[in-house]
């Protein structure tokens, strides 16, 4: 059972289906990504925080399940396992779920909350555990992202696991509080306007912002460049006078 197919999560997908002989199920909303008919939103790596720099190295294709890909019944327990029921949960992706144990109060939450901030490298390279909203630079609707995240602090779990972190207990109040106070980022493509998307894949992108980056680069790489040319005509200045020395010795 998938959360969402972002790479990240659904990369071992096929080859596990394929050893063990199962389907691999997801909201139906997320079939159109894992069959390669569309690709995932661009990700916003223009919004802020480490992660979102670091994402211009990521891709915004998955893998392609094929004939392994079956549907997540939301009215169903996940894979026919009793005691787990799926909870709808859009925002960081179109058909994003996470599944809920009632009896031990244990949520799978994928990335609709991350259980560290991925918005600070040290906390990232250290793991400092903290309930944080989903990866900024691949949540495509922060309305339903927000909607998403009140709805699973209304069951008042106990255990959280997260696709980014490690699983943290005792999170009911911790949970709520990220729902009350939840943080849509000051900017960001997704942010003032979100993705749209149905069962064909994406229907509708808001227009990319102004990235720096490649500007910065272009006089990055100029300043390197005139840099060189200075060094190399200082070098051959010096080599021209050490020449006319030797000659007038």
């Amino acid at each position: 059972m998938l959360t969402h197919g972002h790479f990240d999560h659904a990369g071992s997908a096929a080859s596990l289906a394929d050893l063990w002989g199962v389907k691999v199920y997801a909201h139906r909303l997320e079939h159109p990504y894992l069959k390669g008919e569309s690709a995932y939103p661009r990700l916003d790596y223009t919004a802020p925080g480490f992660f979102s720099a670091l994402s211009r190295l990521f891709p915004s294709t998955t893998v392609n399940l094929g004939h392994r890909l079956a549907e997540l019944k939301m009215d169903e327990p996940p894979g026919g396992i009793d005691g787990w029921q799926c909870i709808f949960t859009p925002g960081h992706t179109p058909g994003h779920t996470a599944f809920f144990h009632r009896n031990s109060g244990t949520i799978v939450a994928g990335d609709a909350v991350t259980t560290m901030n991925l918005d600070s490298v040290f906390d990232t390279l250290l793991q400092r555990q903290e309930l944080c909203r989903p990866p900024i630079p691949a949540t495509t609707d922060w309305e339903k992202a927000r909607s998403s995240v009140q709805l699973l602090a209304s069951l008042r779990p106990v255990v959280i696991g997260a696709g980014h972190g490690n699983p943290m207990s005792n999170v009911a109040d911790d949970l709520k509080r990220l729902a009350e106070n939840f943080p849509i980022p000051p900017q960001g493509r997704y942010v003032k306007e979100p993705a749209r998307a149905d069962e064909r894949g994406v229907t509708y992108l808001p227009p990319p912002p102004f990235d720096p980056a490649p500007k910065r680069a272009a006089v990055l790489a100029g300043a390197a460049l005139i840099a060189g040319i200075g060094t190399l005509l200082l070098r051959r200045q010096r080599t021209n006078l050490e020449s006319q020395k030797r000659e007038t010795t």
